[in-house]
């Protein structure tokens, strides 16, 4: 469920007053735009990209707000990371960074995606069980000083100034991200904290104001590509054309995953897909390696299967982002190669959507298997919240 929806025992906010803030609430934060390899301009900062919830934190005494992007709030999923910000920041405050869940010693995405929750039983649970960090990168405003016109490389230096030398404020879950202007350094990071379960690198001129918003950064991410089993299609909103393609991976047992989807197509190309897709489909969904989904109910993220359930990753799975929208699939028989780039995985999944790249007619479906993805060399995370990787 996104953000700001409401369920049986969620209560509903009173108003507040208004901020006194330089920098008030709602601000939409500054983004970035992908860039295919490290740009090394005079002055450039290289930060870590965490993989998480973009987050700007407002603190005004003992009032806090956490800002998503979008303008939703997130305190309610959140209650410990509003309880640290109280003693981690300043009385008057406005900082941009991350929300992110670590688990074994990495960042975990399904996890963190498990705390948007309407019930507040269950956040009130998970709070405990997977508090969130936050991790800082910019600040707006501090006392009743507005920085956003001034550069970053002297913003990054105000933030810097909130955070001791022993490793952070009050709060062991609020951190500094590291930060270095050596281009070596950064592609040695870009290489490392793969295997820490971070996507890159963000890229930020030295003199650039903080433009809510706007793509005035540079972000650099990993790119790789795989061969996929489509196995199945879904409707486009638009009309009977194709809106994705489900893509497969065969494990060592012969087990076909639902590892994600290929989408982003022009309309024309939808209309394309759909023929090319026609001789494939099927009417009959008994025979297909993933008929078992539509007889049972696959576990929640990161939870033990049911006692007899079958391990295979499905595509039907209710999605806790898009609530109720239908996430219906047509089959196809399981005969088609594709291949797709990619930039990561999260666990034994894309974490995005993948980009079609071409059809692989040379390619066996059943040799499209995990052995031919590139898996990160474990990093220690801990290491790159300190800066001492």
């Amino acid at each position: 469920m996104s953000p700001g929806a409401t369920g049986d025992d969620e209560t509903t906010e009173t108003a507040e007053q208004p901020w006194s803030l330089p920098v008030p609430p709602p601000v939409e934060p500054m983004l970035a735009s992908p860039v295919k390899g490290i740009p090394v301009d005079e002055g450039m900062h290289y930060e870590p990209k965490f993989d998480g919830f973009r987050c700007l934190i407002f603190r005004e005494g003992d009032r806090v707000v956490l800002g998503s992007r979008g303008g939703k709030e997130l305190q309610r999923y959140f209650p410990e990371v509003v309880e640290e910000s109280l003693t981690a920041l300043p009385e008057r405050c406005v900082v941009d960074g991350e929300l992110v869940v670590v688990t074994d010693e990495r960042l975990d995405f399904d996890a963190l995606a498990q705390r948007i929750h309407p019930a507040a039983s269950r956040i009130r649970l998970l709070a405990e069980q997977t508090p969130a960090h936050f991790i800082a990168f910019d600040l707006l405003a501090v006392g009743d000083e507005a920085l956003t016109e001034i550069g970053y490389a002297r913003r990054r230096a105000r933030l810097a100034e909130l955070f001791p030398a022993d490793g952070g404020p009050a709060g062991p879950r609020t951190h500094l991200t590291p930060v270095t202007t050596d281009p070596e350094t950064a592609r040695e990071w870009f290489e490392q904290f793969e295997g820490a379960g971070l996507d890159g690198l963000i890229c930020k001129a030295a003199d650039a104001p903080y433009e809510p918003g706007k793509r005035t950064m540079r972000k650099v991410k990993h790119a790789r590509t795989a061969d996929c089993v489509v196995a199945g299609f879904r409707w486009h909103k638009s009309g009977p054309v194709v809106g994705s393609l489900l893509l497969g991976i065969y494990d060592d047992d012969g087990h076909l995953h639902h590892v994600g989807v290929s989408a982003s197509f022009t309309a024309k190309r939808r209309q394309e897909l759909l023929d090319e897709l026609a001789p494939y489909r099927m009417s009959d969904l008994s025979e297909h390696p993933w008929a078992a989904w539509a007889a049972q109910t696959p576990p929640t993220p990161g939870a033990e299967p049911a006692p007899g359930a079958d391990p295979t990753r499905m595509p039907g799975a209710p999605s806790r982002w898009t609530g109720k929208k239908d996430l219906s699939w047509e089959p196809l028989r399981p005969e088609l190669v594709v291949e797709v780039a990619y930039d990561h995985m999260e666990g034994d999944r894309f974490r995005h959507t993948a980009r079609f790249e071409r059809w692989r007619p040379d390619r066996e479906p059943r040799s499209c298997t995990y052995a031919q993805l590139d898996r990160p060399v474990r990093f220690d995370l801990e290491r790159v919240l300190k800066g001492s990787p």
